[in-house]
C-alpha cells in the first residue's frame, strides 16, 4: 500500500513522440509528476513547450509513447476503452474557444452531457437549473450562444463541464480569448469552484497572470520537460530556471532591463544594487549600516508585490560613499538578502 493517498493525476516516466514519416517530435519527455487532490495546479510555457499534448495526456485523448498516466490513482493508459470512458466521466473540461453548441441555448448546452448520461429530464432540469445559479446565468437560461457575450459563454461552459459532478476539471487556456476584466472574472468562478465544490483545477496557459490569480503550484514546460516546479510563491519570489524568470518578468516589472540599468547609471553616480526581498528576507539593518558609514542610499527601481499571503519583491538601490564602506554595505545587504 502506497504511503500517500492517491493524486488526482499523476505522471509516471511519461514520454510522448509524435511520428511523421520518418520524422519525429518528442512533445514530452520523462514527465514525473502529481497533481494533489483539491488543489489549483497550474502549467505554463511558450507555444510548443507541450501544455497541449500534457492535457490531452490527462484525459486519454492522447496515449503516451512510454510511461503512465493516472487519474485518482488508477491508470487511464494501458487500458481497455471501456475503462477509459469510464474515468473519463469523472474529468470536465473547458476550453478557450468555449465548443458550445450554436443551435443549442445555454440550457440545452449545460443539459447535453447529462443526457449523453442517461440523466432523467426532470433530474437533467433541475441540475441545469442548479448550475446556471451558481455560474450566475440563470436569467440567461434560454439565450443562445450568439446571444452571450465572451464571459457568459466560457460560464456557460463551465457549467456544462460540471454538469456530472467531476472531481477533476481541466481549463486548456479557457481565459485567452477573454478581455482582462472578464479574465478575472473566470479566474474567480474557478476559484470558487475549488474552494466550495472541492474539485481539483489543472489550469492549462502561457500566462502568467492566470498562475498568479489562482494556482497554488505551478509546472514550468519548455521544449518538452518540467524545468521548475513549486509553489506559486516560490516560483515568483525566486525564480530558477531561464524560461521561468522570463515569464515572471513579464508580470513583475520589479527588476530594470539591462537598458534601463544604463539608464540608471547615467542618472546615479554611485553603485547600483540589486536586491531580492521577501517576508524573511529585509534590507532595513542593512540600510541602518549605511546610514552610520556614512553610504547614502536610494531606492531608484523595484517593487513589493504580495502573493499567497506572503510578500516579495526586489529594489534596486543607488549607493554613495566611500568604496570601503560601500563594500560593507553591500557584504551586509548579501548577508540578509539576495544580491
Amino acid at each position: 500500500m502506497s504511503e500517500n493517498p492517491a493524486a488526482a493525476v499523476e505522471f509516471r516516466s511519461v514520454t510522448k513522440v509524435f511520428e511523421a514519416g520518418k520524422q519525429s517530435h518528442t512533445a514530452l519527455s520523462d514527465i514525473d509528476l502529481r497533481i494533489e487532490r483539491g488543489e489549483i495546479f497550474g502549467v505554463i510555457g511558450y507555444s510548443g513547450a507541450g501544455k497541449s499534448t500534457l492535457v490531452r495526456l490527462i484525459n486519454a485523448l492522447e496515449k503516451p509513447t512510454s510511461g503512465t498516466v493516472l487519474i485518482s490513482g488508477d491508470p487511464i493508459t494501458g487500458v481497455p476503452e471501456s475503462r477509459v470512458r469510464q474515468l473519463r466521466r469523472d474529468i470536465g473540461m473547458v476550453f478557450q474557444q468555449f465548443n458550445l453548441f450554436r443551435s443549442r441555448t445555454a440550457a440545452g448546452n449545460i443539459e447535453y452531457p447529462l443526457k449523453v448520461a442517461g440523466w432523467p429530464r426532470a433530474r437533467r432540469k433541475a441540475r441545469v437549473a442548479e448550475l446556471l445559479e451558481f455560474v450566475g446565468l440563470t436569467e440567461k437560461a434560454r439565450s443562445y450562444p450568439d446571444q452571450l457575450s465572451g464571459g457568459q459563454k466560457q460560464r456557460v461552459g463551465i457549467a456544462r463541464a460540471l454538469a456530472t459532478s467531476p472531481s477533476l476539471l481541466l481549463a486548456d487556456e479557457a481565459t485567452s480569448a477573454l478581455d482582462p476584466e472578464t479574465t478575472q472574472e473566470v479566474l474567480r468562478l474557478l476559484q470558487k469552484i475549488n474552494r466550495e465544490l472541492g474539485v481539483t483545477i489543472v489550469v492549462i496557459t502561457h500566462e502568467m497572470d492566470v498562475i498568479r490569480a489562482v494556482a497554488d503550484r505551478v509546472a514550468v514546460l519548455a521544449e518538452g520537460r518540467i524545468v521548475e516546479l513549486a509553489s506559486t510563491f516560490e516560483v515568483f519570489a525566486a525564480p530558477q530556471a531561464v524560461p521561468t524568470r522570463s515569464f515572471v518578468e513579464t508580470v513583475l516589472h520589479n527588476r530594470p532591463s539591462a537598458d534601463e540599468l544604463k539608464r540608471l547609471g547615467e542618472r546615479h553616480s554611485g553603485r547600483l544594487v540589486t536586491v531580492d526581498i521577501d517576508d524573511e528576507r529585509g534590507i532595513g539593518d542593512a540600510l541602518a549600516t549605511a546610514a552610520h558609514a556614512g553610504v547614502r542610499f536610494e531606492v531608484v527601481y523595484g517593487g513589493v508585490s504580495a502573493l499567497q499571503d506572503k510578500t516579495f519583491g526586489s529594489v534596486t538601490l543607488a549607493l554613495e560613499g566611500p568604496d570601503d564602506a560601500v563594500n560593507k554595505v553591500v557584504d551586509e545587504l548579501e548577508r540578509r538578502a539576495v544580491v
